[in-house]
């Protein structure tokens, strides 16, 4: 008994062709501190303020010792940039550290978000400090004899406004 549906079509006659794809190498991730510019340059102060910057970017927490090691031979690159006016390795610089996302179209092209997930993921599900929900919600309060009140499993609970209060003088 053959199988469901149409015989598949020849390969050779597919309008797309797509390669497999190539399985990803696997490394091990060994973090490495960003080291210091060389003591035996007299760098320039822009070559020293473009090596902190980098030291302080986000990308660099991923940063391993070959890409320190890359950044060192750009950082030399800047240095002659800015130090000797040799402007022509300003396009060599651009290209090495767009690999590292210096700018946002560098970042979206290597597909890097900052990590603000949590900051929006609380405005998208409303949630509120204490403060803040004294001040929204102002008397309402949970009402904790609920029958599905299973408090810390996530669970949410109605809530009821609470009584008026009777005023003693009102003896109506």
């Amino acid at each position: 008994m053959a199988g469901r549906g149409p015989a598949p079509k020849d390969p050779s006659r597919r309008a797309r062709r797509n390669a497999d794809p190539v399985p990803n190498t696997v490394l091990r991730y060994v973090p490495a501190d960003a080291p210091d510019l060389p003591k035996e340059i007299d760098w320039h102060p822009m070559t020293k303020a473009w090596w902190q910057m980098w030291i302080d970017s986000a990308q660099s927490d991923t940063f391993t010792a070959t890409d320190w090691s890359f950044l060192m031979d750009t950082a030399l690159m800047h240095h002659a940039m800015w130090e000797k006016g040799q402007w022509t390795l300003a396009a060599e610089v651009r290209l090495r550290v767009a690999k590292f996302g210096a700018t946002p179209e560098d970042r979206a092209r290597l597909r890097m978000q900052f990590a603000d997930a949590d900051e929006k993921d609380e405005k998208r599900m409303g949630r509120v400090t204490p403060e803040e929900a004294r001040k929204r919600f102002g008397g309402i309060r949970l009402d904790s004899s609920h029958p599905n009140d299973s408090r810390g499993t996530g669970l949410v609970l109605p809530l009821r406004k609470p009584a008026p209060e009777s005023d003693p003088d009102d003896a109506g």
